[in-house]
């Protein structure tokens, strides 16, 4: 947890023979350079190894934010809108075409979408807000990585991470949902899913269901309990069992659900659209994602249940709370209660935590569960707790789950989104732009072929092996 999104590629394109601006001719050379620089950002972060992508990521975010302001003018030019009090005259000579190549559309295994050609500025603007939330999201998912650390963070470490991590994941979910209205003003379904309206608002209510998730995980300190007892490297001895206040678990208790509420619109809305294109649908891996977040948002709901119910002395109340939250998170059924498949359900669990554990450790693929792990975890260290004491001193009978996984109720929201504001050229970059370029056309030499792959040797480099002067042509 979050999701891990790849960050779209996009080919070349330039501005200047698409647009004409009279009153501030240098902008559509400006808009075109800052493209080019953040096409060529992009194409280097994909070719970056794992490991280094995570620090890359300021890098990219700085060249969208540089050429979002350009691109928001030409729009309002296009509009006859102002932009900071000052008018904007952008004639359309022609219709700009597109590519951006979508990572959210189901492909075959082992090969990447093709790129998705759409006409027009909205699709341009779409897919940059997209990539900029999509890198929000994984600037929030590296802040996290720090919490399973082979040192184990401070509390005060843990608590800046996770607040950190909760305003990116908010970021991203206003440039999602400005982005699903942007996307209700095509005249046309967009050809790519990514930018699709239903798509966009399935990620903007699971970016704020896992924001909500961060306000439970900032005080609850299990997971981190159950984190640092799995730490090999970890040399405290002698680990506090935490208190949560009553008043704070029943507040947790509706977050969760509220979270869960989220994650159950983005599980809907992520599996009805289609591209026009093919009729292609989201991957199922961000699919199965929504749909595991719910189960461990009503998950967590039920253990804060049981903590308040072993709070108030009725432990045997709270040990059924705990298996129905083993019955959320699908790690337990029914049919297996005291059958001999429940040791092979064992087996297999355990196999799955050891895989995440290696994912963990290498910093890749990891989360990919949406936390079901983590919280099963703390449930079954939870249940051993309780069950040994309830053995020994309060002897108290356990009621079925069932009846109590019904009365789950509404949760309780604890973010306003915020609206994005886009943001805009201010008047003194502005007044330059008045003045014309000063190579004229010029621009059009920095964009590279349109045709050009990201696994290709950029044009003019030598050839490996070849003679150092060589350029990759042949010697007459």
């Amino acid at each position: 947890m979050p999701y891990g999104f790849l960050l779209p590629t996009t080919a070349a394109l330039s501005f200047v023979g698409c647009f004409e601006s009279d009153s501030h001719p240098s902008l559509i050379t400006v808009a075109t350079v800052h493209r080019e620089i953040l096409r060529n950002i992009l194409k280097k972060h994909k070719r970056l190894p794992l490991s280094s992508q995570a620090s890359n990521l300021t890098v990219v975010i700085s060249a969208i934010l540089d050429y979002l302001p350009c691109l928001f003018a030409l729009d309002a030019g296009l509009s006859g809108k102002s932009v900071s009090d000052e008018e904007i005259n952008v004639v359309l000579l022609k219709d700009i075409e597109v590519e951006w190549r979508p990572c959210l559309a189901s492909s075959v295994p082992g090969r990447e979408a093709a790129r998705v050609r759409g006409r027009g500025l909205d699709y341009e603007i779409c897919f940059v807000l997209t990539t900029l939330a999509y890198a929000y999201t994984l600037m929030a998912r590296g802040q996290l990585l720090t919490l399973y650390a082979a040192t184990t963070p401070t509390s005060e470490q843990r608590a800046a991470a996770i607040t950190n991590a909760k305003n990116h994941l908010l970021e991203a979910n206003s440039l999602h949902t400005y982005s699903a209205s942007k996307a209700n003003e095509f005249t046309a379904p967009p050809a790519a899913i990514d930018i699709c309206s239903s798509t966009q608002g399935g990620l903007a209510s699971l970016a704020l269901s896992e924001a909500t998730l961060l306000v439970v995980l900032k005080d609850d300190l299990y997971p981190a309990l159950v984190a640092q007892d799995r730490n090999n490297n970890d040399r405290d001895w002698m680990i506090k069992a935490p208190e949560i206040p009553k008043v704070r678990v029943g507040l947790f208790t509706k977050f969760s659900l509220a979270a869960g509420e989220h994650a159950g619109v983005a599980h809907a809305q992520l599996t009805g659209p289609k591209s026009t294109t093919g009729n292609i649908a989201v991957n199922d891996s961000l699919v199965k994602y929504a749909k595991d977040l719910r189960k461990t948002s009503r998950a967590k709901a039920c253990r804060f249940f049981g903590i308040e119910a072993e709070l108030s002395g009725k432990i045997g109340e709270a040990i059924a709370w705990l298996d129905a939250g083993e019955k959320e998170l699908g790690f337990k059924t029914n049919d297996e209660e005291g059958s001999k498949t429940k040791v092979l359900a064992k087996l297999k669990k355990n196999w799955i935590e050891r895989k995440e554990d290696k994912k963990i450790v290498r910093g890749a693929d990891w989360g990919s569960d949406a936390g079901r792990l983590e919280e099963a975890r703390v449930i079954e260290m939870l249940d051993k707790k309780w069950n040994k004491e309830n053995d020994l001193i309060s002897s108290q009978r356990i009621p079925p789950s069932d009846p109590l996984r019904a009365t789950l109720s509404s949760g309780r929201n604890v973010h306003i989104p915020k609206a994005y504001i886009p943001p805009s050229l201010d008047a003194d970059t502005l007044a330059r732009m008045r003045a014309p370029p000063e190579n004229g056309d010029d621009a059009t030499t920095l964009v590279g072929d349109s045709d050009d792959s990201e696994g290709e040797t950029p044009r003019g480099s030598a050839v490996p092996g070849a003679f150092p002067t060589a350029s990759g042509s042949p010697v007459v």
